[in-house]
C-alpha cells in the first residue's frame, strides 16, 4: 500500500524540482525527505528517482506515480469537503490570499459578511502577488485565494489547483493627457516591481507596439501609481478594479464603479485610455476543495461584494 504522505512528497518534488525545496516546504530536513522517498520506492517496487549530478530527477515510473498522486490528493480533499458539509455551522481557520486591489475593493465587505454569518470561522488574509499563490495553496498555508492573470500573461493550468472565474476587467493607460499606447515610446513609465505579473503585462503590451518601457519609478500599489501619474511622474497601465473606491461592509453606504462598461473614475489630473488587453480575476483553491463549505461561503461572499 502506498503511503499518502510520501506520495505528497513525490508530487511536490515533481513540482519544485529539488529535495531541498520539498524539505523547506514541509519543514523537514533534506535527509528526511530522501528517506521518505526511498521508502516510497520500496513500497512501489520500482525506482522513482534517478541521480543527476547533485540532484535527482523523476524516472518514467516516478512521473507516472506523481501524476496519480495529484488524483489521490484531490480525492482526499473532496472527501474532507464532503465530511465538512455534514457538520452544523462553519468553524476553524480559513486562510485567504489576495492581491492588493482585491484586498482594498472586494475583501472588506466579504470579510464582514463572513464574520457576521459564520462567526465560528477564523479568518486570516495574506496580501501577495498571484505568482506566489500556487506554492502557498500546494503547501497548505492558504486555503483559497483571489488571483489574476492577463490575456498577454496567461497562467498555465496547474493540476494541483482548480479555479473559478470572478470578473474580467478592462486595462487602462493612465497619463496626464490623452495618449494611445503606441505614442508612449518616449514616455517615462511607472511600472510594478520586476517579477510581478503586472510588470510583465505592461512590458509585453509595450513590446506589441514595438518598444520597451523606460521605467522611472516602480510601485505595486495602484493608488500610489495613479498619484504619481497625476503628479506628472510618468504613464502607467492600471486595471479597472484599481479605479473603484474601497468596498464598504454591509449596512454602510458605498459608491461603486461597475465592471460592465461604465466609465471608471480617474483621480484629478489623470486621463484614462482603454486598452485591448484584459485582466481576469479568479478564485483559486486546491483541487477537490471547491465544494468545501468554508470555501463556498467565501466565494459567495466575494461575489456578493
Amino acid at each position: 500500500m502506498l503511503d499518502v504522505r510520501k506520495l505528497r512528497l513525490l508530487r511536490d518534488l515533481a513540482d519544485r524540482g529539488t529535495i531541498a525545496a520539498v524539505a523547506a516546504t514541509h519543514n523537514y530536513t533534506p535527509s528526511a525527505v530522501s528517506q521518505q522517498l526511498a521508502a516510497l520506492e520500496r513500497e512501489a517496487g520500482t525506482a522513482l528517482l534517478a541521480r543527476t549530478g547533485r540532484g535527482v530527477t523523476l524516472t518514467p515510473a516516478g512521473t507516472v506515480l506523481a501524476a496519480h498522486a495529484e488524483e489521490v490528493l484531490a480525492a482526499l480533499e473532496r472527501a474532507t469537503a464532503a465530511l465538512a458539509a455534514t457538520r452544523t455551522g462553519l468553524t476553524g481557520p480559513l486562510r485567504i490570499g489576495a492581491f492588493p486591489t482585491a484586498m482594498r475593493t472586494l475583501l472588506p465587505a466579504a470579510l464582514a459578511t463572513l464574520a457576521r454569518e459564520h462567526p465560528g470561522l477564523d479568518l486570516s488574509v495574506d496580501e501577495l502577488d498571484p505568482a506566489l499563490v500556487p506554492a502557498r495553496l500546494r503547501d497548505g498555508t492558504l486555503d483559497v485565494a483571489l488571483v489574476h492573470d492577463y490575456d498577454l500573461v496567461p497562467i498555465a493550468p496547474d493540476p494541483a489547483l482548480e479555479t473559478a472565474p470572478l470578473l474580467d476587467e478592462t486595462m487602462y493607460l493612465a497619463a496626464t493627457r490623452p495618449l494611445d499606447l503606441a505614442a508612449c515610446r518616449d514616455e517615462r513609465w511607472i511600472l510594478a516591481g520586476p517579477g510581478t505579473l503586472c510588470h510583465t503585462m505592461t512590458v509585453r503590451a509595450c513590446e506589441a507596439e514595438g518598444f520597451l518601457p523606460r521605467a522611472r519609478h516602480h510601485a505595486d500599489d495602484f493608488v500610489t501609481v495613479l498619484t504619481l501619474v497625476a503628479a506628472g511622474q510618468g504613464v502607467a497601465v492600471v486595471p479597472e478594479l484599481a479605479l473603484r473606491p474601497p468596498s464598504s461592509p454591509p449596512g454602510q453606504a458605498a459608491t461603486t464603479v461597475a465592471a460592465d462598461g461604465a466609465t471608471p473614475v480617474a483621480p484629478d489630473g489623470v486621463v484614462l485610455t482603454p486598452l485591448r488587453t484584459r485582466r481576469r480575476t479568479r478564485f483559486a483553491y486546491r483541487a477537490g476543495t471547491g465544494a468545501h463549505p468554508s470555501i463556498a461561503a467565501f466565494t459567495a461572499a466575494v461575489r456578493a461584494a
